[in-house]
């Protein structure tokens, strides 16, 4: 009999004690554990990043819109740097930005080609339109594309304003005069000015002159001049724009996680969302078209 209770009252011990210690060992530990190994395997985001962009971006406000929400999301600062395309991509070359939103899809084709950019991904796009005086003196509005409108300017040598930048718009401009077969530089009625979108339609505005612009701008600008489109829908004044990482391998010391970080938020659902839903004067700047 004592040693049967000598073994109840060690069994109970036994009991008591795994009771006592069972809120320890049933702590919620886990989520915590599994939390701090997701973060452990994110790659580290710089604190920030220089993004180098084309002037239709800025002009329009979209990148007010934009940049905003993906430092809300991911806590990087950007600083955007507004230039011609050309210029971006000399940028990007030199190493001295992180990550490229530009729209000259040949050249963006041949800086990843060489081995200066990785990743790059369509993002939007809108369309380029020719815009001139309300008289329209080169009759252009009577032409059915855009080959035919470049001549009847060369033609009646009506005055055209060019970005003459290296710019997406510039480049796609030259291209134009080329498919034309027109050499318009040095010529009494061409001008080229060096300048941002917005400041080339000031210009031509006040020139009374044409000029090509993307529709983006054109719309955040069109009631600040007494302009109008003269030619629009030829399929050669599609205007995409892409997003593209600088290669670290090039240059080391670029914010290289945070610009993969950006091409993902801008290409996301979220990002395609801000872009589409992107208005001014009741117009959509641009349409959204990350694959």
């Amino acid at each position: 009999m004592k040693k049967f209770i000598a073994l109840v009252l060690a069994l109970s011990m036994i009991f008591s004690l795994a009771a006592c210690s069972k809120p320890t060992t049933e702590t919620p530990q886990e989520p915590e554990s599994l939390s701090a190994s997701e973060e452990k395997d994110m790659p580290q985001l710089e604190k920030s990043m220089t993004l180098a962009t084309t002037t239709s971006t800025q002009d329009t406000g979209l990148l007010d819109t934009l940049v905003p929400a993906f430092t809300e999301k991911y806590g990087v600062e950007v600083r955007v740097v507004a230039v011609g395309t050309g210029e971006a991509i000399e940028m990007g070359r030199r190493g001295d930005a992180d990550v490229l939103l530009v729209h000259s899809r040949k050249a963006e084709d041949e800086f990843v080609e060489q081995g200066y950019g990785v990743n790059r991904k369509d993002v939007m796009y809108n369309f380029f339109f020719l815009v001139g005086p309300e008289d329209d003196p080169a009759k252009v509005e009577e032409t059915k594309d855009a080959v035919a409108a470049l001549t009847a300017i060369a033609e009646s040598k009506s005055t055209f304003v060019s970005r003459g930048d290296e710019s997406g718009t510039h480049k796609k401009e030259k291209e134009l005069w080329k498919l034309a077969n027109i050499e318009p530089q040095g010529q009494s009625w061409y001008k080229e000015i060096g300048q941002g979108m917005g400041a080339t339609l000031t210009m031509a505005n006040e020139e009374g002159a044409y000029t090509l612009v993307d529709s983006g701008t054109w719309y955040a600008y069109q009631d600040k001049v007494n302009m109008k489109i003269v030619l629009e829908g030829d399929p050669a004044l599609f205007n995409p724009y892409g997003v593209i990482a600088v290669n670290p391998e090039k240059h080391p010391n670029v914010a290289y996680n945070a610009a993969m970080a950006f091409i993902e938020f801008i290409t996301s659902e979220e990002g395609q969302k801000i872009i589409g839903e992107y208005k001014k004067n009741g117009y959509q700047l641009f349409v959204p078209d990350a694959k």
